[in-house]
């Protein structure tokens, strides 16, 4: 079932456009390729920070963070590099394997996060002048370390019953940001940093009008699809649940007073105007929590050698304009056609929260009304249509809330035991230092 599986697709995500800062003339000698450090013998190169460093910049710039000092950023960058050099080896002796099968699942999964397909997907990204060779392997070393941290760390941890109560009684009536989480979607207008104050006053006027608009009762949704320049757009703006300490300050000031529905700003940043809606808000802990739940149903078509993604794609699309002619129900082509455990029940996947399903079928399921039906859908367990059946707001039982509270204490205790360990391989490790890192 689609939603038995759960990737971190945010990490495995290229950055468009990415390139490593071009040298001068002057500074080429001191920007050629060069050992940096040693780990266990092992190399690792002045380039290889350099495009760490490249990407991670734009990274930070994305998120409208801090940029911390280059100097400062190149020393994070290489310990990071070193660190994870060390976890890579210490994979690759304990004979963790990542085949060539579940890299292109993974390309597959980017490709359709991004609305493409594998083709179009390695077309875009050899336009952006990234190597596929150097994409592949990048995959293939997360993956390895994905695998290394869930045996050696999340296999590990346990969360006791004794750990929920105490963890609801640390937080029980505590209404303070620390303990706040919130659902925002956002509109973004980016102002270019040489931006003229005219041209600033145009695109300030550009998301004051979508806030209007927002305020007046148009489809926030439908406004980040049409007028945000964020890589949330796709989904409707939306973040998705976080921690309010997830999230910049900026976001939080202007909306931790706000109730659900309501739409803040715009609100400028150092990259542009943001205007933002509170989809949900909770306070950890705390009971009548409500969530947004959605129905659905859809057919699954799986690609392998005797279907292609391509075939899979026309099939579907020959269903959809069936259901839109009248010619069948979604129940029936789902019994007679869909891959999936759902199929006998006519493809229903019952009543789910924001989460359950991965991220490129979540994503496709928000931009629809109840009944309305999907384009095919591309993820990695193969090609959907989708159709919602209905949604609403429900609030979580005693037993739901101790559950989303274990979740909460379990990821919790994983992120401290990843710390641990994560100094623990680095502490083993041989590393030493050559010459300093030329950015």
């Amino acid at each position: 079932m689609v939603g038995a599986l759960t990737v971190h697709a945010q990490a495995l995500r290229p950055s468009s456009g990415l390139r490593a800062p071009a040298a001068s003339a002057a500074s080429t000698s001191r920007t050629a390729d060069f050992i940096v450090a040693l780990v266990n013998s092992e190399p690792v190169t002045n380039s290889e920070v350099r495009q760490r460093l490249a990407r991670l910049e734009q990274q930070l710039t994305q998120q409208n963070a801090v940029v911390p000092p280059r100097e400062q950023l190149v020393r994070q960058v290489l310990e990071q590099i070193i660190s994870e050099r060390a976890q890579l080896q210490l994979g690759a002796e304990t004979g963790i394997r990542v085949d060539e099968g579940a890299i292109a699942q993974a390309e597959q999964s980017i490709a359709a996060q991004n609305q493409l397909t594998p083709e179009e997907f390695r077309r875009r990204i050899a336009a952006d002048g990234v190597d596929i060779n150097q994409l592949r392997n990048d995959l293939r070393n997360q993956i390895l370390l994905q695998r290394l941290r869930e045996r050696e760390v999340d296999s590990k941890v346990r969360v006791s019953e004794g750990d929920i109560d105490d963890f609801i009684r640390e937080r029980q009536g505590n209404n303070d940001v620390a303990t706040l989480q919130l659902n925002l979607a956002q509109v973004f207008v980016a102002v270019p940093e040489d931006a003229a104050p005219d041209r600033v006053q145009v695109l300030q006027a550009r998301a004051q009008g979508v806030a209007d608009r927002a305020r007046a009762g148009d489809d926030f949704a439908e406004l980040a699809r049409e007028f945000s320049e964020a890589p949330e757009r796709a989904n409707g703006g939306q973040f998705g649940m976080r921690p309010a300490d997830r999230l910049p300050d900026l976001f939080v000031q202007a909306t931790r007073s706000l109730s659900a529905g309501s739409i803040a700003g715009p609100v400028r940043s150092p990259a542009g105007f943001h205007v933002l809606k509170v989809i949900e808000k909770r306070q950890s802990g705390l009971p009548d929590v409500t969530v947004n739940e959605t129905r659905a149903r859809h057919i699954l078509l799986r690609v392998g050698p005797q279907l292609s993604e391509a075939d899979a794609v026309a099939r579907l699309a020959g269903f959809r304009q069936q259901l839109t002619s009248g010619q069948a129900t979604f129940e029936a082509l789902a019994r007679e056609h869909s891959q999936d455990g759902s199929a006998s029940d006519g493809g229903n996947l019952g009543w789910a929260q924001a989460g359950q399903f991965v991220p490129e079928f979540e994503a496709a399921m928000g931009r629809l009304r109840p009944g309305e039906v999907s384009p095919p859908v591309v993820s990695r367990f193969g090609v959907h249509l989708i159709r919602v059946e209905e949604r609403r707001q429900s609030t979580l039982s005693a037993r739901d809330q101790r559950e989303m509270v274990r979740g909460m204490v379990r990821e919790k205790k994983i992120d401290e035991a990843l710390r641990t360990w994560v100094q623990d391989v680095r502490g083993r490790a041989y590393v030493e230092y050559r010459e300093a890192p030329q950015p």
